[in-house]
């Protein structure tokens, strides 16, 4: 789904071992009867010690140099049978620099579902400065996720989100790949499936909040992150301290083909980038109007539906090209504009069957787009949004959405109303979560987020009263704190994470 934050973003996460076909993917150990229940993960003694796992470990190695430690928390697999079967998830802490003026945890999530957090500290740090030092910042990978137990289900792609290509054959190819990526997950990790679940990670969140001695938690989400938030506090009432939630996603529309609702803002995030390209054509050369820049994307599509385009050692069909852009319409910051502008070159000369070799950012993302390197992520992913909502709908009706949306968003609506693998899962073992509380957070969202729209922030606004919204008018960004650099935002969020005191009234930052 990529619902993670800023452009050509990586999308693979650190593993620590990986699941073999047919493997359990958790240890199967069994609880000491004394305490019981819950109490004896909640009790825990935490052994905190270096992130660095090895030379080889920059994410680690980055942790250690900063002063953070890194543990793994013991949690049960399924929470209605807390003596069974275990798995671990991994956190990192940054300790608060003046315990005098010490608010607590400030548990942070980075999006996706099944983007890793661990390393957030860090970058949060960063937009944070001064105020940081009165938080214990503590990075979580989720259950599945990241250095957290792993799962993966062998697939040959790492992306779970793909075009439905030109015709209804590539939306035929589509159905049997989702097909099969579902067929894989069963085949080797039926046991775990039912137990990954958002819910299941806020009740991971919870088991760390106890064991940290918290009684409360603070909590920093992006994109699926303020899902994530908003079932803790519906789960866990009255736990959570001050709430910032970025890039929101509206529980009531979160679904199976939840990207629907981004159809409209990603086909306008196209022409802007297109026009932003246009006027630099002496450095890209891909035309001098919108238009030209529009059509030249059109050539690569189309000759990537003839034959898929060969991309140093990769091989890019139409399912894959639109999600190029997809993932580069994240920001509309100039430098993943450009990143776009230079991969969109790269893409021409091998639509003209030229040589056509790959920067490192544009290897990357094609590696965990279209091949086994993205596999573990991309598992996870499917797993926890098809674990929450899956839904058999029938395999036509994605295809009349797609040719009703593709009317009017002929780039957008192939890729976002497309078939997702949950319409081959097995039915969630719990409902999803019913958000219907009122809770104190502050909400950040541009206008123009191409992941989020701001419709979903606007709804969360009206149902949570006692909130404020941070809005950016105009702004096609998905992500605003510490990576939009708007210092009015920026600035909203620091006294709120500072004072605990919300602003009076909603407020709008100039983009």
């Amino acid at each position: 789904m990529q619902m993670t934050r800023g452009g050509q973003a990586a999308v693979v996460g650190v593993v620590m071992l990986a699941v073999t076909a047919g493997a359990s993917p958790v240890t199967a150990s069994h609880a000491d009867p004394k305490p019981s229940g819950l109490g004896r993960y909640q009790s825990q003694d935490i052994d905190w010690h270096n992130c660095a796992l090895g030379p080889d470990d920059p994410t680690g190695q980055k942790l250690d140099d900063a002063g953070a430690q890194c543990a793994d928390l013991t949690v049960p697999l399924d929470y209605t049978d807390p003596g069974g079967r275990t798995l671990t998830v991994a956190i990192s802490r940054l300790r608060a620099a003046d315990p005098a003026h010490r608010v607590g945890p400030l548990l942070l999530n980075n999006g996706g579902p099944g983007g890793p957090s661990l390393d957030m500290p860090l970058t949060v740090g960063a937009a944070m400065g001064e105020v940081a030092k009165k938080y214990d910042l503590i990075g979580l990978d989720p259950r599945f996720v990241g250095r957290s137990t792993p799962l993966d289900c062998g697939w040959d792609v790492g992306s779970t989100v793909f075009s439905a290509g030109k015709g209804l054959a590539g939306f035929k190819h589509s159905v049997a790949r989702q097909r099969n990526l579902a067929k894989r997950c069963r085949e080797t990790n039926a046991d775990v499936l039912p137990y990954v679940s958002t819910r299941n990670t806020a009740r991971d969140m919870d088991i760390v909040r106890a064991a940290l001695g918290a009684q409360r938690i603070s909590y920093l989400g992006y994109s699926y992150g303020t899902y994530l938030g908003q079932v803790y506090t519906e789960l866990f009432p009255g736990r959570t301290d001050r709430m910032v939630l970025d890039g929101i996603i509206d529980p009531t529309r979160y679904t199976q083909t939840l990207l629907t609702d981004s159809t409209g803002a990603n086909e306008r995030a196209l022409r802007a980038w297109a026009a932003w390209t246009a006027a630099r054509h002496d450095t890209y050369a891909l035309g001098r109007t919108a238009d030209a820049v529009l059509a030249t994307v059109r050539r690569i599509q189309q000759s990537a539906a003839e034959k898929p385009l060969r991309v140093g050692d990769f091989r890019v069909d139409e399912h894959f090209v639109p999600l190029v852009y997809f993932s580069g319409l994240g920001s509309d910051l100039d430098k993943p504009r450009a990143d776009l502008a230079t991969a969109t070159r790269t893409l021409a000369r091998a639509a003209d069957r030229q040589p056509a070799e790959p920067g490192p950012g544009l290897s990357e993302l094609l590696a965990a787009m279209t091949t086994k390197a993205g596999s573990q992520q991309g598992s996870v992913q499917a797993a926890i949004l098809c674990g929450d909502v899956a839904t058999q709908r029938g395999i036509q009706t994605y295809w009349r959405d797609i040719q009703a949306g593709r009317k009017k968003h002929p780039f957008a609506a192939p890729l976002s109303y497309n078939i997702t693998a949950c319409e081959f899962w097995d039915r969630p073992a719990e409902a999803p979560t019913i958000v219907d509380n009122d809770v104190p957070a502050l909400l950040v969202n541009a206008t123009g987020d191409t992941r989020t729209t701001y419709a979903n922030a606007r709804q969360v606004r009206e149902r949570w009263a006692r909130s404020r919204l941070v809005t950016l008018p105009g702004a096609k960004q998905h992500g605003i704190y510490g990576e939009y650099g708007n210092s009015c935002a920026d600035t909203q969020i620091n006294a709120y994470l500072s004072s605990g005191t919300l602003p009076l009234h909603d407020v709008s930052c100039r983009a």
